[in-house]
This record gives structure tokens, C-alpha cells and sequence, in this order.
């Protein structure tokens, strides 16, 4: 595996760097993380002030949320700590806000502009698995959070 994270990695570098539209480049990204892992779907979001709003995703379509503010969903909590929320079973979890009926477990990472440390994005993968993630999956997705971190430095 770690030479399949290295090429998606380095793939993930390039694509986020490229020029152009953000939106087809946030979609390619989606569609390499969905890759590494039993991911269903995999949400690119921008984050403002005020909001999340998703940027592009692979999977089973738009989410019903395009666009949430920072006060709601797990997402929501990811950006207010500045870390990965990992949840098992997200029907269990009063913070989730409802995207796919049959979504069990979610995972959100947050991308750290690198000056002052303000989330700027999300990496949203879910699975209609209960207790899909585990933590090599949260450093993997982290990983390659990190590697698409030009695409919201270089717009």
C-alpha cells in the first residue's frame, strides 16, 4: 500500500497545482482518495467564514447540503477543533447532518492554510458501512488533504 499512497500522493500534488478551474481539479482529487480506500463518497468542500460549500465529489451525487454553516455537522466540528472527526455510526451522533439517507460512518478532515492555521477546506469520505474508518485511514486521508493543499492556496 505504501507505494500506491506515494503515487496518489504525488498524483494529488500535481493535479491540485495545476491551472484552471478549481472545480474539475477538486474532482479529479475526489475521484483519486475514493480510490485508495471502500469509500462511497468522497466530498471536496472550501471553507469561508460564515460557510462550508462543497467544491466537487465522487459518488452517489450532490449532497442535500451544498452549502451548511460552520455551526452544524460533523464537518462543523472538524473545522471548530482543527482535526479529523471520525464517526462510527452517524446515526448515533447528534451533530450529523443528514446527506445520504444510507450514510452509517463519516470521515472529515480538515485542510490547514498553512499561515495561522485557519481551516480552509474539507475532505469528506462516507460509507454506508457501520465503523468503516479507522485511524490509518484518517493518517491516509490527512495525508492526502495535505497534498491538495495548493488547491485552495492557488486559486
Amino acid at each position: 500500500m505504501p507505494i500506491v499512497i506515494n503515487n496518489t500522493l504525488t498524483q494529488i500534488r500535481s493535479v491540485a497545482m495545476g491551472g484552471g478551474d478549481r472545480s474539475p481539479r477538486a474532482k479529479r482529487l475526489a475521484e483519486l482518495i475514493q480510490k485508495l480506500g471502500d469509500y462511497r463518497w468522497v466530498g471536496i468542500y472550501d471553507v469561508g467564514f460564515e460557510s462550508a460549500s462543497i467544491l466537487a465529489w465522487i459518488g452517489l451525487g450532490a449532497p442535500a447540503h451544498p452549502s451548511f454553516p460552520l455551526d452544524q455537522g460533523l464537518a462543523a466540528a472538524a473545522i471548530q477543533e482543527k482535526r479529523a472527526v471520525i464517526v462510527g455510526h452517524v446515526r448515533n451522533d447528534p451533530r450529523y447532518l443528514t446527506v445520504f439517507e444510507d450514510t452509517l460512518s463519516e470521515i472529515v478532515v480538515p485542510v490547514l492554510s498553512p499561515a495561522g492555521g485557519r481551516v480552509i477546506g474539507t475532505v469528506d469520505v462516507e460509507s454506508d458501512q457501520p465503523n468503516a474508518f479507522a485511524d490509518s485511514d484518517r493518517r491516509m486521508i490527512d495525508q492526502c488533504a495535505q497534498a491538495a493543499l495548493p488547491l485552495w492556496l492557488l486559486r
